[in-house]
């Protein structure tokens, strides 16, 4: 069967190439740079349509095909042989280098590209983007490491089925959310996304396949999460799976106080009742908590419908900043749409490259199109503008425990004066200790702090404030670091060696690479492929 993924690949990086000749010298350089919301209109937003059509197409008939003759995991047998193979022949020829996944930076959620990949040997992995087979007995889905977000609720969709924890932005993948970071606003009942996790399949450095669950080789399983790769090759994960109602009630609370709302806040965070909790923050006291509950169908007598996932539909984080004039309501939201709120505009980010995608006009006749898709806004970067993007623009996520929420708050503001933030909880397990732990004190509860624009655009200055990026991020991993929480790795990461290991715990991590044979020959170390100078 064609592999539509590798032709629609093909599509991205040829057109791309062809888009941007050169990083820098030549005319249409300069547009991408100077005036890229006129090159995502006339050439990325109708691209993007082409290659998510392709990869949609390829997804249904690759699941319907498994489903329908049972050859799910004969076929993914034989994909996962082409990793082995590979590996085999890099120890054939002396396993003279490190050993990286295929995956184009590119293509990957970071905001830079790994320089390790350029003398790496690349092991094929881009084929592996199926759902392998659907256990309704056992309530698991088990998947390639590179099907994504979109795919699962698309597919899982009409089974009555859904993912305990869903991370927002549809091109997120299953490997990129294991061996990174997955968090969504269900995550303070489930925790992370690894949380919800029952096995991983591994190709190891020797070349052997090797599976883990919390019974069966239960340190690996363990360490895989957040590893970044340094482990293996992951080629399958099994996920819970739960059924769905087709519809979120969701209540919107605004508030005019930065102490009522973190309040309210934590109340809301505990409430295992709720499926669904997030908030907001367009200022230091202009607050928006969401809390969401998924149920049959809509009461006309409690709250309106709003299909928010209708292409014509203003941008989520502009909805929800209306409730601050309006006071608190109720709108019941069909599931799918409420799992991708954020997609359209992603976060807030579209709006300073397409400064007038939310205006009417753009959302009826452009809205379908929506968003570009991240791989080939990425391929398409100039260095001037990856230039531009590292020292005028921020985009961090910070997990760090509930109690310190109101103080970081202040700190951000602060060192990056950015809004809006998103705040989502998320619960780090005891028995799930690894990478990531739980506080000294015991605290589980910590809450994802997103930052995501230009500094000084809180207060109205956009690129006036004192912001120095290496300087300004660093204060703020001190901080973090202090209150014994996390930084997403996929950002930009200023901490040295021994500061890193401080934040993460790489006790288990370590052990499972010295006692794994090959492992640290083969794979570097998390530090030496997120840092800062790792990435360009």
């Amino acid at each position: 069967m064609i592999e539509i993924p590798t032709v629609a690949a093909a599509i991205v990086a040829g057109a791309a190439l062809v888009a941007v000749p050169m990083y820098g010298g030549t005319a249409l350089a300069w547009l991408v740079t100077n005036h890229r919301w006129f090159v995502v209109m006339v050439f990325m937003m109708p691209l993007s349509v082409v290659v998510n059509t392709l990869f949609h197409l390829n997804n249904m008939i690759m699941f319907t095909w498994a489903r329908l003759t049972g050859a799910g995991i004969d076929l993914h047998i034989r994909r996962v042989r082409k990793v082995q193979d590979a590996i085999e022949a890099w120890i054939a020829a002396g396993s003279k280098s490190r050993l990286t996944s295929s995956r184009p930076g590119w293509q990957t959620m970071s905001l830079r590209v790994g320089k390790y990949k350029e003398t790496s040997t690349k092991i094929p992995v881009m084929h592996l983007s199926n759902i392998v087979n659907v256990d309704l007995e056992r309530m698991v889905v088990f998947c390639e490491p590179m099907v994504t977000m979109g795919q699962v609720t698309q597919q899982l969709g009409p089974l009555g089925l859904t993912l305990p924890v869903v991370p927002e932005l549809d091109d997120l993948t299953v490997g990129g959310l294991v061996c990174g970071v997955g968090i969504e606003s269900s995550s303070h009942k489930y925790g992370l996304f690894s949380h919800t996790c029952t096995m991983y399949e591994l190709v190891t450095a020797e070349g052997k396949v090797v599976r883990c669950t919390a019974d069966e080789n239960a340190e690996l399983f363990k360490a895989i999460p957040w590893s970044h790769g340094t482990l293996g090759i992951l080629v399958g994960v099994e996920i819970q799976v739960t059924r769905l109602k087709p519809w979120v009630r969701l209540e919107y609370q605004p508030f005019s106080n930065e102490s009522a709302a973190v309040a309210a806040c934590r109340e809301a965070f505990e409430r295992q009742d709720l499926d669904y909790v997030e908030a907001l923050v367009y200022s230091k006291d202009e607050w928006v908590l969401m809390r969401g509950t998924m149920v049959d169908g809509p009461d006309p007598k409690d709250g309106v419908v709003n299909r928010i996932g209708n292409y014509w539909k203003p941008w989520f984080f502009t909805h929800v900043q209306k409730y601050l004039a309006s006071g608190d309501g109720v709108e019941y939201i069909p599931l799918r749409d409420y799992y991708h709120r954020h997609t359209r505009s992603l976060f807030w980010e579209i709006q300073d490259i397409v400064t007038f995608g939310n205006q009417w006009w753009f959302r009826y006749l452009f809205g379908w199109a929506m968003p570009p898709n991240i791989s080939i806004m990425k391929r398409c970067q100039t260095e001037e503008l990856r230039r531009l993007y590292e020292l005028h623009h921020v985009v961090q996520d910070m997990l760090v425990p509930v109690s310190t929420l109101q103080e970081c708050m202040g700190v951000v503001a602060k060192h990056f004066d950015v809004f809006p933030i998103w705040i989502c909880p998320m619960r780090i397990f005891e028995e799930d200790r690894g990478f990531l732990k739980p506080t000294e004190s015991g605290e589980q509860m910590f809450v994802d702090v997103g930052i995501y624009g230009v500094p000084g655009s809180g207060s109205g200055r956009p690129g006036k404030t004192s912001f120095v990026a290496d300087k300004s991020c660093r204060e703020v991993e001190n901080y973090v670091r202090k209150v014994e929480g996390f930084q997403m790795l996929y950002a930009d990461m200023y901490q040295d060696r021994e500061e890193f290991r401080t934040m993460f715990d790489h006790t288990l991590l370590d052990e499972m690479r010295q006692r794994m044979p090959g492992t640290t020959s083969a794979f570097p170390e998390v530090y030496d492929k997120v840092c800062k100078s790792a990435r360009h």
